[in-house]
């Protein structure tokens, strides 16, 4: 919950709400070489020139251990609030990036729809559309998971700057905008036009969400240094936004890369240096600001790759593996990490376990107070006591 002022700047609402993020690894993230089987010779029979150092893994028990560009989560974990999802996917998997993102992102693998999941959570969180900025997504374009027709969602490039015609100034950006905001005027559309209303309403919504959002970085400031690349400059935006109050529930941030079908060891290494310090950061400049209890992130990717590599990368797989991060998350192993014994591989990948599904339905149901089956078409185990829902607790406003 918040409070605008007329000016559309948020408040700190009077309790804390819980906050998603959910943080998109884009090309298929290569699991076997993210959460290591260090400990079954198979991993190094099947990896003879991508597998990780046995020396170089940063151990979680006697077998499993992380890729050693992870230490910032392998510190999260050490805290108790990293998860670590074995063999996620669904029944009859799809190796093409486009399809199998389409399927996590709609929570449908069986047709073809056009509602985002986030979307419909978008529209259960804020039915009456009281707030523009409920779903926020850092990157290029709104991603389709949260697209939902008739739903605001706002999409940000770069925080510093957002906004319309900024490019001109003063006198001149005024009469623009003015001429902007009577083109979107409701009574100007043909009520029958269903299309020029949808236009109408998306941008008036764009414009109230340029007044909430521009106003985000004003008088926020932290002793954390974020990175100068694209993914941590996006995890701040949203740790900005997140502080502003303004009410953003749903966060989404994506990087890619992930496919790695050649130079996959260099390659996996910047990449999850990356991740796993700019995770870190935002993580930590929320608990600077008291403001980590109330959020908890989901990374995942589309797929896995294949088991055995093809001499210089691996190629597209499945029986990936996800991460839920957050104060709230009850860390650990879930689900048992898929065999590469050759009698229980799928076509040479791994077997998934885990409907992603179910890491959504515990997620709507034990964090966000969401009844997950109308949002995922029915009904899907949980993983027990994943994450502990928030207590609300007073905070100022400010």
């Amino acid at each position: 919950m918040t409070t605008n002022d007329s000016n559309g700047n948020g408040k700190h609402a009077s309790k804390k709400e819980p906050v998603f993020v959910v943080l998109q690894l884009s090309g298929g993230n290569d699991v076997l070489n993210t959460v290591v089987p260090y400990g079954d010779g198979l991993y190094y029979d099947y990896r003879p020139t991508t597998g990780i150092a046995e020396d170089k893994v940063i151990r979680l028990d006697d077998r499993l251990g992380l890729h050693p560009a992870m230490k910032p989560i392998k510190d999260l974990w050490d805290q108790g609030n990293v998860a670590v999802i074995h063999g996620i996917g669904y029944p009859q998997p799809d190796r093409s990036h486009f399809r199998s993102m389409d399927i996590w992102h709609t929570a449908e693998p069986e047709k073809f729809v056009g509602e985002g999941w986030l979307g419909k959570v978008i529209r259960e969180i804020d039915p009456q559309k009281q707030n523009v900025c409920t779903g926020v997504s850092f990157g290029t374009g709104l991603p389709r998971a949260m697209y939902l027709s008739g739903t605001p969602a706002m999409s940000v490039s770069q925080l510093e700057g957002y906004g319309l015609l900024t490019s001109l100034a003063g006198e001149k950006q005024r009469r623009a905008l003015n001429s902007f905001t009577r083109i979107y005027t409701p009574e100007e559309f043909d009520e029958q036009s269903m299309l020029l209303e949808h236009i109408g309403q998306t941008g008036i919504d764009t414009l109230t969400s340029v007044d909430m959002l521009k106003s985000a970085p004003e008088g926020y400031s932290t002793t954390v240094e974020y990175g100068s690349d694209p993914l941590s400059q996006n995890l701040k935006g949203i740790a900005q936004v997140h502080l502003s109050g303004i009410g953003t529930r749903v966060f989404y941030a994506q990087i890619g890369g992930f496919d790695v079908h050649g130079n996959e060891l260099n390659m996996q290494t910047k990449l999850w240096d990356n991740v796993s310090r700019s995770v870190s950061d935002f993580f930590t400049d929320l608990r600077e600001h008291d403001a980590a209890e109330e959020v908890v992130m989901l990374v995942f990717s589309e797929f896995g790759r294949r088991i055995k590599d093809n001499g210089n990368g691996t190629d597209h797989g499945s029986g990936g593996g996800a991460f839920m991060i957050g104060e709230r998350v009850r860390g650990g192993f879930y689900s048992d990490y898929p065999s590469m014994e050759p009698s229980k591989q799928l076509n040479g990948d791994l077997q998934f376990n885990s409907d992603f599904r179910s890491l959504y339905s515990s997620v709507l149901d034990q964090w966000l107070g969401i009844e997950p089956t109308s949002i995922l078409n029915g009904n899907f185990e949980q993983f027990d006591n994943l994450i502990t829902p928030l207590t609300s607790q007073s905070v100022s406003l400010t």
